[in-house]
């Protein structure tokens, strides 16, 4: 175990410093003057040359991509994760998105996980059934149907002609404004969720071991959740862990519809306005998180199956 971890932690340090460069050198081939996105496009042609030489020094603008890319991570090594060009410390900006990301992450899941699961596991139990020819269809039409389009959608319906809800969510992002956007969020990957439980657990139904334990007379219930959920929760788990991951890392389609002041609409402002080193920051913090939840859901595997060796990875 301990070497699959360290393993793992090595790999993600790899995939992040490779996350840095592709990024970084993205953002630095996208086109316009960041000087412009820095005082403005009218303000940027009043500006002598001089004063434009004194701002690109200022933010490291006139020197080469890598000697650029080079003094980013040695701030970053530094914990210094650089500031926008208003002066704005990216760490302020990470203490006040991620949380907001985080509760309508952390809504998403639960809505995937109770109804996924629930609806999953007895289409499986059920396969063949009316319950499970309805499920498939319901998943299949809402795998083909976009975020924009299910977003716009419930926010018109529910928000501005029946006024049921508030059609945007407001600064303060509680806890319950999130639970529209959450479900808007949760419909794609709800429907794989779904899937997957069903697949698992129709295949464990199938096994040996649940069918000696029902000859031992087992009730259904112990079988179902000892045996049955228990075989077909890695790749629930796997699932789960990596919508989470993502989540976490900004929803920008949902957070823009709802009006959410979270992590993927502090990413979108920044791409407008050309900031690379604040911009790959928000990225480089988003890819960590995924790889940290993907590692922590490898080693959950070993919990649910025993029988997974780590020590041959």
């Amino acid at each position: 175990m301990l070497r699959y971890a360290l393993s793992r932690l090595g790999q993600a340090l790899i995939v992040v410093l490779a996350a840095t460069l592709i990024l970084y050198a993205m953002v630095y081939a996208m086109p316009g003057d960041p000087v412009a996105a820095l005082v403005g496009s009218e303000s940027a042609t009043r500006l002598d040359q001089a004063t434009i030489a004194r701002i690109r020094a200022q933010y490291n603008l006139d020197k080469p991509f890598f000697i650029q890319y080079l003094l980013y991570l040695e701030g970053v090594f530094r914990g210094d994760l650089g500031a926008t060009f208003s002066g704005r410390p990216v760490t302020e900006i990470i203490g006040r998105a991620l949380p907001v990301t985080f509760r309508l992450a952390c809504v998403t899941v639960l809505i995937q996980s109770v109804v996924g699961v629930g609806v999953g596991l007895v289409a499986g139990r059920r396969r063949g059934s009316i319950f499970d020819g309805a499920a498939m269809v319901v998943t299949m039409v809402l795998i083909g149907v976009p975020t924009f389009v299910s977003g716009y959608v419930v926010q018109y319906f529910l928000g501005v002609r029946w006024g049921i809800v508030k059609p945007t969510v407001s600064a303060q992002a509680g806890w319950s404004e999130m639970i529209v956007p959450a479900v808007v969020l949760a419909l794609g990957s709800l429907a794989f969720l779904i899937r997957f439980t069903r697949s698992g657990v129709s295949e464990a139904m199938r096994a040996d071991h649940v069918k000696a334990a029902r000859a031992r007379g087992l009730p259904e219930w112990q079988i179902t959740t000892a045996h049955v959920l228990r075989n077909a929760l890695i790749p629930i788990i796997t699932v789960i862990g990596t919508e989470f991951g993502a989540l976490l890392g900004g929803a920008i389609i949902t957070e823009a519809i709802f009006n959410i002041p979270g992590y993927g609409q502090q990413v979108y402002q920044n791409i407008i306005r050309g900031e690379s080193a604040p911009t790959v920051s928000l990225v480089i913090v988003m890819v960590v998180i995924f790889v940290t939840v993907n590692l922590v859901v490898d080693l959950l595997y070993a919990v649910l199956n025993p029988k997974v060796r780590y020590g041959a990875a």
